[in-house]
């Protein structure tokens, strides 16, 4: 009896210690599954997501598709596509009987479609180059697909001949005679990102010879690196596409003139240019449910990416355009028609939030369909909209609403075991007089043990962009979350800059890098310790990557006294190298007013490089050398400068990693460096 005893004791006690409260760590972080933005079936009754998981020993994520069903029942969640190869960009056939998606499961990337019932995957495309993305048409005889592919070739087998060509060439050498040579993390091969559609037979498989319908334009049909099928639709009756595109030229890398074309969706017809007006980017259209109308999201000032994206109407007949909510002073994400045409659904940053939010077409008044935490997608059937939603405490779930209002229905419960005995750190907005006397908002968010009268020390995130914003949001790389889970109080500012908080305010950055921003951070932080006396101010760290990064080495000259430590990820150190290095031109010339040759003054200005000889604070400095946004070499510069100044540093490099640290291992690594850097300057 006393041995039973004993062994139960020790159960509980057990059972007890893996249900203890703890923090947020990496592992958990890295390891959550995350999901995907919702894809509604033509009767609202369903909706079909994707989740992805991460295998640490293969690391690298793994995607399987997911179905819901919306009806009231009480069926949970169950995986619809699952393989040992992942599969992605779910689409429902017009009559709701299948589900079209991507997979490499055949050896390439290719389309497949699945019966919504169930039952095994059928091979919609078998073509000789891999299948980017796809949209099936409203009509459900035809399919639109990018592909990769020399545009001089006249059909894909001489893509497919050329590159296997290539790969025999014993020499490695590439000729190049027009920017871009490079963009993001990929060097040019030659090849363009090309529109084709190509017919559909009864069972819902391609039949024929694919035709080009963007090939006789020099440009990508997605855009590069980010562009998906958001920049491509068909017209209601399937017999129209409208795509935006770039045209590449001399000119690509400073150029931010998108326009929007239409043709024939089955070919034949060279595509007209829809938007020749606006020398600006125009994009994301999106046809009414009468197919009359065309909603799209363009930008006035030619060169800048970061401008407002207004909400347009386009009458198809006529040409004739008109503003929808001039003046709304928010920058439209994403658009979607309601079925009766007569209101739109669009996503925008907000205050700190990224919300949802219905525009009648007729009046332009606009109604929040959403509050508090971010948007990531969304999709509307009928009088249903459904989204996924994240916040600082709770990574992306799914929920549904009724357009006309009521209470949403939350869809999924993904990570709920996983976060069970996880207490997060609780967080507040608050805000404060920043530069200008402007209202300035920030987030505070306190170490998930936190007690009252105790003090914490500090991790101050600075946000990249530098059009962008720390909000209400779940980050896999930048998480708050994380420096709680460790003991830390993190503290982040929207500072001048920011997106969300109406154009004007995020104008005032440019040309402006380091005033108005360090000005606010040095306010924010201020406020935030007095607001909330558990901040240690004495033991802060501030951290940040891109702009971020470059406001490390922008403190470190001009703010050499804030911090016990400095953490700059992928950061600008010479704005002059950055200038004539970094791919996409078109940025540093707006936020210098001009290209390097034409105005330096301009890019000297806010220039780390010119205050070195004031830098003291020990770094931390990470770079990914497949980062051609800012190229290795400014990460370099950084830590030879410490070096040379004998001021304690480190460098972690990443040979595999673009701009961000994406890959399971590599994040892990990441984190953990980061925050035993924060550990040993803060906590000994």
């Amino acid at each position: 009896m006393t041995l039973r005893l004993l062994m139960l004791g020790a159960a509980v006690a057990a059972s007890s210690a893996v249900a203890a409260p703890r923090g947020l760590t990496v592992e958990d972080l890295v390891t959550l599954e995350r999901v995907g933005a919702p894809v509604l079936s033509p009767d609202a009754s369903r909706a079909v997501y994707t989740v992805r998981s991460t295998d640490m020993d293969k690391n690298r994520g793994h995607t399987n598709i997911w179905m819901v069903d919306l009806r009231g029942t009480k069926s949970a969640p169950a995986v619809f596509v699952s393989d040992a190869s992942s599969s992605t960009d779910p689409e429902w056939s017009p009559k709701g009987d299948a589900v079209y998606f991507l997979s490499s499961r055949s050896g390439s990337s290719q389309v497949w479609r699945q019966p919504a019932a169930g039952g095994a995957p059928v091979q919609v495309t078998n073509l000789p180059l891999d299948v980017d993305n796809f949209r099936v048409s409203p009509s459900g005889d035809r399919i639109a697909l990018s592909m990769a592919v020399f545009r001089d070739c006249a059909d894909l087998a001489c893509t497919e001949a050329r590159l296997k060509e290539q790969a025999k060439n014993k020499a490695s050498g590439k000729v190049y005679d027009r920017l871009f040579v490079r963009h993001w993390d990929t060097w040019n091969d030659g090849r363009n990102a090309v529109l084709f559609s190509a017919a559909l037979d009864n069972k819902g498989v391609v039949t024929g010879t694919p035709v080009s319908l963007s090939g006789s334009l020099d440009g990508d049909v997605p855009s590069k690196p980010f562009g998906d099928r958001e920049e491509y639709r068909f017209s209601p009756d399937g017999k129209t596409v409208v795509f935006a595109a770039r045209i590449a030229g001399k000119t690509e890398a400073w150029s931010t003139n998108f326009d929007l074309y239409s043709v024939p969706a089955a070919g034949g017809g060279a595509p007209r240019n829809l938007t020749q007006d606006n020398p600006a980017w125009d994009t994301k259209a999106v046809f009414s449910p009468d197919g009359r109308t065309l909603a799209y999201l363009a930008m006035a000032r030619p060169g800048f990416e970061a401008d407002r994206y207004q909400i347009m109407l386009m009458d198809v007949a006529s040409g004739a355009k008109r503003k929808l909510a001039a003046d709304w002073d928010r920058s439209a994400g994403g658009l979607q028609w309601a079925a009766d045409g007569k209101s739109l659904v669009v996503d925008a940053e907000d205050i700190g939030q990224h919300r949802l939010f219905r525009i009648e077409v007729a009046s332009g008044k606009i109604t929040p369909l959403t509050d508090k935490g971010s948007i990531g997608g969304f999709d509307v059937r009928g009088n249903t909209v459904a989204y996924s939603l994240a916040t600082l405490n709770s990574p992306a779930q799914l929920y549904s609403a009724k357009l006309a209002g009521g209470k949403p229905q939350q869809l999924t419960t993904n990570n709920t075991d996983k976060l069970a005995d996880v207490r997060f750190g609780e967080f507040e907005q608050f805000s404060f007089k920043g530069a200008g006397g402007d209202t300035v908002y920030g987030y505070v968010m306190k170490p998930w043990n936190a007690t009252p009268g105790a003090k914490y020390p500090v991790a101050f995130l600075v946000h990249g962009g530098p059009q962008g914003s720390f909000g209400n949001a779940w980050s896999y790389r930048w998480n708050p979350q994380i420096y709680a889970g460790a003991g830390y109080a993190a503290v982040f500012i929207d500072f001048h800059g920011s997106t969300g908080y109406g154009q004007k305010f995020t104008d005032a950055i440019s040309g402006d890098w380091g005033g108005k921003p360090l000005e606010d951070l040095q306010k924010g932080l201020a406020a935030a310790v007095e607001k909330f006396p558990w901040l240690d101010r004495e033991r802060s760290c501030a951290l940040g990557a891109s702009y971020g990064g470059y406001m490390m080495n922008w403190i470190e000259g001009n703010w050499p006294d804030g911090f016990k430590c400095i953490v700059n990820h992928d950061g600008v150190f010479d704005t002059r190298g950055m200038a004539y290095s970094t791919e996409e031109q078109w940025f540093t010339d707006w936020e210098s007013g001009g290209p390097y040759f034409t105005v330096p003054e301009n890019h000297e200005r806010f220039n780390p490089v010119h205050h070195v000889n004031k830098w003291k604070t020990p770094m931390l400095v990470v770079q990914g050398d497949l980062d051609f946004r800012i190229p290795t070499a400014q990460g370099l510069s950084t830590f030879t400068a410490l070096q040379r100044k004998g001021i304690e540093s480190k460098f972690l490099m990443f040979p595999d990693e673009n701009h961000w640290v994406l890959k399971p291992a590599n994040s892990v690594l990441w984190h953990h460096t980061v925050i035993d850097w924060l550990d040993h300057y803060l906590k000994r």
